[in-house]
């Protein structure tokens, strides 16, 4: 056989066997995603496979825990590996907001209206105001929002909320500082921005205890594409990589206190080797939004590629973090 025509068998050969591997991976993470949505077998599924799974599955890509190059590989060697009970204080809404104002001033949280409630029929939404927002402590996404109390669905306020408080947000992607947390409902105030951006979330990724780069979140409930999200430099330069969500084509507004926003994130992200710190910024004040330890659970890639493992070069998981304030 003339070398020309075995080079072309055998290339043959191999796309073949690689269009069957993909098939054969596809159908597997199927069944397997299947599996995991089952309780019982979720539950008993050692977190180290688990997490394997679920990466595989949402990126992809193998995870790689020995060492762990990229950032949200890193992301799932925290959960495995950084455990600490004390964390369970800066992930719930409600019980960080003491954290907050010792460390950076009560006049940075979002006034508390009312709650915290155990229970959706606990709620009296006659004794709210006309605008407010409701969450649960101990989840994310729970958020239900009344702009215009006239045209406010309560059953499904109550429906969403009920189904929220059932919810264990550890299970879905292990993760650990959620596991214990008691459900709680509380009733925060409204915070309005007229622009057609809507009001923005600015969430500052904190390594090591240093602000390296900002996510703008845009847009949430006023455009058809649903949320933008950008990434900034602490010198609000754009930055040349971005995730799955479409990202502004036109630079951002500057936030009124940036240099603050930046201080004050690596203020609350002290106890920790990576956190990513929200807020928001309204009428010129800047509000405190949360602290996150593992954003999108450590399942979504940046794009272009190697911009996980730059990423995940500014973590140093052998660095010593402070300790928490007590």
């Amino acid at each position: 056989m003339a070398y020309d025509e075995f080079s072309s068998t055998e290339s043959l050969r191999r796309n073949v066997f690689q269009r069957l591997k993909t098939r054969f991976i596809l159908r597997g993470a199927k069944i397997v995603r299947k599996a995991l949505r089952i309780p019982g077998i979720r539950a008993i599924t050692p977190d180290s496979w688990y997490l394997r799974a679920i990466y595989r599955i949402h990126t992809g890509k193998r995870l790689h825990l020995h060492p762990p190059r990229g950032f949200n590989e890193k992301i799932q060697w925290l959960k495995l590996y950084r455990r600490d009970p004390s964390f369970e204080r800066f992930v719930d809404k409600l019980a960080v907001r003491e954290y907050v104002a010792e460390t950076i001033g009560a006049e940075h949280l979002v006034p508390h209206i009312a709650g915290p409630w155990r229970r959706v029929e606990e709620i009296d939404f006659d004794a709210l105001p006309e605008r407010f927002v409701l969450k649960c402590n101990h989840d994310s996404g729970g958020v239900v929002i009344c702009a215009d109390k006239s045209r406010f669905d309560r059953e499904e306020a109550r429906r969403k909320l009920a189904r929220n408080l059932k919810k264990n947000f550890y299970w879905p992607a292990r993760e650990p500082s959620y596991r214990h947390i008691k459900p709680l409902i509380l009733c925060e105030e409204y915070l309005e921005d007229d622009s057609e951006a809507g009001l923005r979330d600015y969430k500052v990724y904190v390594f090591n205890g240093k602000a390296r780069f900002i996510l703008v979140c845009s847009r949430r409930f006023t455009s058809k594409e649903g949320l933008h999200v950008t990434f900034y430099d602490l010198d609000w330069k754009k930055l040349p990589f971005r995730q799955k969500l479409p990202t502004e084509e036109a630079p951002e507004p500057r936030p009124e206190g940036l240099a603050k926003i930046v201080e004050f994130s690596e203020r609350l992200a002290r106890p920790f080797l990576f956190a990513r710190v929200d807020f928001y910024v309204n009428r010129g004040r800047i509000y405190f939004g949360e602290i996150t330890l593992y954003p999108t659970a450590g399942l979504e890639l940046f794009v272009p590629d190697e911009w996980e493992e730059e990423i995940g070069a500014m973590l140093d998981l052998n660095a010593r973090r402070d300790d928490a304030k007590k």
